[in-house]
Formats: structure tokens, C-alpha cells, sequence
């Protein structure tokens, strides 16, 4: 039996669940350019990031039309985030009362947003958000709807820097 391809896991496609395929145009990422998590309290949680694992917060912020307070700590070439909300009735909060804290996304580099909310929208991929706005730290910043990467949701960050790294040279 030979060993499943890079896009099977135990024998099967992860993707196959999808409620919208992808055409066959492979889109290039960047890095992982964080990992989000909601917390309850980032005076809290901070310390244990920085204290504990040694990261250091690049950006702190209160982003109110978001309804939370951000941070984002240093981890090598990516980052970690920190998520509290500032209300009880934002997303952020209702994912918090229903499933604890813990992981909320993945966010991965591009170099150009726009461009790729555009591609992956024509491809079939259910975005959240049909146009770029701004994130933490000034980044522009989009969703993907879970159902259509494999029950995550994803975050796209135009974010130069951390893509031009991994371009691969065709």
C-alpha cells in the first residue's frame, strides 16, 4: 500500500467535507502569521506567555468596533494572540460562554489581500469578510468561513514581510 498523498490524512481527503470545492488553482500562503486565542482576561494571560515561554508583546491594543482587546506576543517568526472581549455580546464573548477559552483561528500571510479574497470568493471559498479591514496593529485583515477550510476559521494577513521569506522560486 503506498503512503498517503500531502493532501490525505488516514486515507482520506480532510477537505472532502467542504460545502464549496476549490477549483484546482493552488493558491500560495505565507507563514502562519498567528495563532488566536480568546481568553478572558489578557492581564491574566500575558504573563504567562511572556513570563513562562518567553514572548514578548509586540502589539497591545482595544480595538472597540471589534469589541475586544488584543494582543500579540512574539514566537519566532509568528505570533501568538491574545483575544478578551470588552462586552458580553460580541462574537468573541459568545465563543468564549459556549466553548471556554482556547483556540479561536489560524491566520496565514499574503502578500496581497485584496487579490486573494478575490481569487479564493471566485473559487468557491465562503468568506466573511468580502473586503479587507483593519486588524491588530494596522494589518489588513480577512475571514474565511469555517465550512470552507476543513471547520477552521481562518484569518488572511497582508503582511509583506512574512510572505516574501517563503516565496518559493519557480
Amino acid at each position: 500500500m503506498s503512503a498517503p498523498s500531502w493532501h490525505t490524512w488516514n486515507g482520506r481527503n480532510p477537505w472532502q467535507h467542504r460545502t464549496t470545492p476549490l477549483q484546482s488553482h493552488v493558491m500560495q500562503l505565507g507563514l502562519i502569521h498567528h495563532v488566536g486565542y480568546v481568553v478572558a482576561d489578557l492581564d491574566d494571560e500575558i504573563p504567562v506567555y511572556r513570563d513562562t515561554l518567553g514572548m514578548a508583546v509586540a502589539v497591545r491594543e482595544v480595538m472597540p468596533d471589534q469589541g475586544v482587546e488584543a494582543a500579540l506576543l512574539g514566537a519566532g517568526p509568528s505570533y501568538v494572540e491574545l483575544i478578551a472581549p470588552l462586552t458580553d455580546d460580541t462574537g468573541v464573548a459568545r465563543f468564549l460562554a459556549k466553548k471556554g477559552p482556547g483556540m479561536h483561528h489560524v491566520a496565514f500571510a499574503v502578500a496581497d489581500l485584496q487579490s486573494t479574497l478575490r481569487e479564493l470568493a471566485d473559487g468557491g471559498v465562503e468568506v466573511i469578510d468580502s473586503a479587507p479591514r483593519r486588524g491588530l496593529g494596522g494589518h489588513m485583515v480577512a475571514f474565511l468561513h469555517p465550512r470552507s477550510t476543513g471547520g477552521v476559521l481562518t484569518e488572511l494577513v497582508e503582511d509583506h514581510s512574512q510572505y516574501e521569506h517563503t516565496r518559493l522560486e519557480a
